[in-house]
């Protein structure tokens, strides 16, 4: 009999894959809004279904919490056994929920606001298909399950981004998120194979069962490890990895949010936590996992300062703020990098969602923060959840972030060594955070209101001309983008609804976590990491209470920076860019990464491209084989046709000729 728990986790997982199916098999008998509200029924009962899986398995007792349901063999061998499986333990229950409830509320979003788009249920299609590839990659018993998960998040990753495809700038960021993380599954499938290799087996249970036996830093392991970060960096957008995550942006604003929120840049994240007794192991791979977090929070920060595209000011945050997590997990404090995983689930979809009320009143063609402005009045709600959002984001005190961001700051300076450091320079991170979050805030909401949000407050909704917001071109609105209608939050309750209960979550979410007081998170996660060596090596609560008061003055003085630079003197950030022009030149251009892929892959790939097109296959395989074959081909059937004269004597000669060339070659060869 299938326990209960691993029931519902196979309804968690079929339901999302029968919406996807339905709708697009029927999409063209549904009508009006049908398609939407039946993709958001899928994820919503699909969620209900993971809340089974957690009153089920918080009824059994510790030990028993790890349970793993096989539907069939999908490998058999003698040496090799790999059933298509899932496992459910607190681990893949955490994740089910935040990515299921988090992913729910942003199908209820889309509802209203890809609602005039004629891709409107080809996008509800994609969006049910990525909520189906996620969950299939959490619930996963083996690496080789996890692959098929970790492939369809990229397939369905690239659908969505370049969803409006008649864009070229959406194709090619679709192409570029497509081909980064193709890097990152091979570094995953490389890693699959060292550890079938060194361990035996690619079921989860089994490997690190396995690793316990393996001397530590064994060099495979390592290596083995350092390929599971190249898949995980890949997706969670991390350096040197990240340049797809900004351009994704070129995606409907809820892929926007789901991408960033709940769903593809965690899986990294997830994947660290779940083989936690591999990096156990390899400490080595896990410090350098640690550097590269701390990192790219650093120069995602910088990049944030600077950014004028509110989207991609936001998606720089997301990079960074990976970073914390990426931290927390690689300094074994895994129940302070996960509630940091929830807690970012839930402003980063905020304020992604209030990102797209803005961009909508601005009728969807200028996402820059320099053409923004004055919108406080016009659009009291949004600005409001927009504002929860940010200072979550700015671990404003007593806020989800500020419990979260803090606990994964205390658990790394506790770890000490190199640790210590990397905590120190995450405190720098959460200042730069903290003034950005802010500058977000004042430069779009406050100041003089743009034509746009004066018509607003007028009643009077902005509607333009379709253009695409980054190169300014006409866009081609038969394919659907950017619809008749645009719609923003305050005038749709389906937009306005899921903003309100994120924006409370925002608020309340770090009541689970409060040092000292309550442990829920930690609680819940401690049967999967029971066996973990750091289980019980966690600061004490006058020292997370400390690191809190740090944590929260850091946020403050951000923020009245922020407040000082764009409200009281709103002349200072241009002085100081002229005066820091090289500095702001440098973080203005990404510390130059993408230059740098250009010239070292993009250039010489094109160049290699260019070659075999024009030499090896016109030239050589056209011209030498293909054309040097052809060439032999018609000289013999001229010479056969010049030979076919139709006179007789002609005929004779040639016989004669033969007759006499063949006694000579006898005569030859006999003497």
């Amino acid at each position: 009999m299938t326990p209960a728990p691993v029931a519902w986790g196979w309804v968690v997982l079929l339901l999302p894959l029968a919406g996807t199916i339905g709708i697009a098999l029927a999409w063209r008998v549904l009508p009006g809004r049908l398609a939407g509200w039946l993709g958001s029924a899928t994820v919503g009962l699909s969620f209900l279904a993971g809340i089974g899986m957690y009153v089920t398995l918080e009824e059994l007792p510790h030990e028993g919490r790890r349970l793993v349901g096989s539907a069939f063999r999908y490998i058999g061998t003698e040496s090799l056994n790999v059933d298509l499986a899932i496992l459910v333990d607190p681990l893949s229950t955490f994740m089910v929920l935040v990515v299921s409830g988090v992913s729910f509320l942003i199908h209820v979003y889309s509802v209203s606001y890809l609602g005039s788009d004629r891709g409107y249920a080809r996008f509800f299609v994609y969006l049910n298909f990525f909520v189906f590839s996620m969950l299939l990659l959490v619930l996963a018993a083996n690496f080789v399950v996890l692959i098929v998960g970790w492939a369809f998040v990229g397939a369905a990753s690239y659908l969505l981004i370049s969803f409006w495809y008649r864009r070229d700038t959406a194709t090619s960021a679709g192409i570029k998120a497509f081909v980064i993380n193709v890097i990152g599954d091979v570094g995953l499938v490389v890693a699959a194979f060292l550890i079938l290799n060194e361990l035996g087996t690619l079921d989860y249970l089994g490997a690190f069962e396995a690793a316990r036996e393996v001397p530590r830093d064994d060099g495979v392991l390592v290596a083995a490890c350092l390929l599971l970060l190249v898949g995980a960096f890949a997706k969670s957008g991390q350096i040197p990895l990240h340049t797809w995550l900004p351009d994704a942006m070129e995606g409907p604003t809820p892929v926007s949010a789901l991408i960033h929120a709940a769903t593809m840049v965690t899986a990294g994240v997830y994947l660290i936590a779940r083989c936690y007794p591999l990096f156990e192991r390899a400490p080595t791979a896990a410090a350098i996992g640690a550097a590269i977090g701390t990192l790219t929070m650093v120069f995602a920060a910088t990049v944030a300062l600077v950014a004028t595209d509110l989207k991609r000011i936001i998606a720089y945050s997301t990079i960074s703020q990976i970073g914390y997590m990426v931290l927390g997990v690689t300094a074994f404090a895994y129940s302070a990098g996960l509630f940091h995983l929830m807690t970012h689930a839930f402003f980063k979809a905020l304020l992604f969602m209030g990102a797209g009320s803005v961009v909508s009143a601005l009728g969807m063609t200028n996402e820059s923060i320099d053409r923004m402005g004055g919108f406080r009045k016009a659009m009291p709600f949004t600005f409001v959840t927009f504002t929860i959002g940010a200072a979550a984001l700015a671990s404003f005190p007593l806020l989800s972030g500020f419990f979260s961001k803090d606990e994964v700051i205390a658990y790394t300076l506790h770890r000490g060594g190199i640790y210590s450091v990397l905590g120190i320079v995450a405190y720098a991170a959460a200042l730069l955070t903290a003034f950005y979050a802010f500058r977000m805030v004042f430069r779009v909401f406050f100041g003089e209101p743009v034509p746009e949000a004066r018509q607003l407050a007028e009643g009077e909704l902005a509607h333009v001309g379709p253009r695409n917001p980054l190169t300014g071109e006409e866009e081609d609105i038969d394919v659907g983008f950017p619809g008749p209608e645009h719609h923003i939050a305050e005038r749709s309750w389906s937009m306005k609804a899921p903003m309100a209960v994120l924006a409370v979550l925002a608020v309340v979410g770090g009541v689970v976590a409060i040092p000292g007081l309550t442990h829920g998170v930690e609680t819940f996660l401690e049967p999967t990491f029971a066996e973990s060596e750091f289980i019980a090596d966690k600061p004490e609560p006058a020292d997370q209470l400390k690191d809190l008061a740090i944590g929260g003055v850091l946020a403050l003085v951000g923020i009245a920076a922020a407040y000082l630079v764009y409200v009281r003197r709103p002349g200072l950030a241009r002085s100081a860019r002229e005066r820091l022009r090289p500095v702001h030149s440098f973080f203005a251009h990404k510390w130059y990464f993408d230059e740098l892929y250009d010239r070292a892959f993009v250039r010489p790939g094109r160049s290699l491209g260019r070659f075999g097109r024009t030499t090896v296959e016109r030239v050589f395989v056209q011209g030498a084989i293909v054309g040097g074959a052809t060439g032999v081909v018609r000289a013999g059937t001229a010479l056969a046709r010049s030979i076919q004269t139709g006179y007789l004597r002609a005929y004779a000669l040639l016989l004669l000729a033969g007759v006499c060339a063949l006694a000579l070659y006898f005569l030859i060869a006999s003497g």
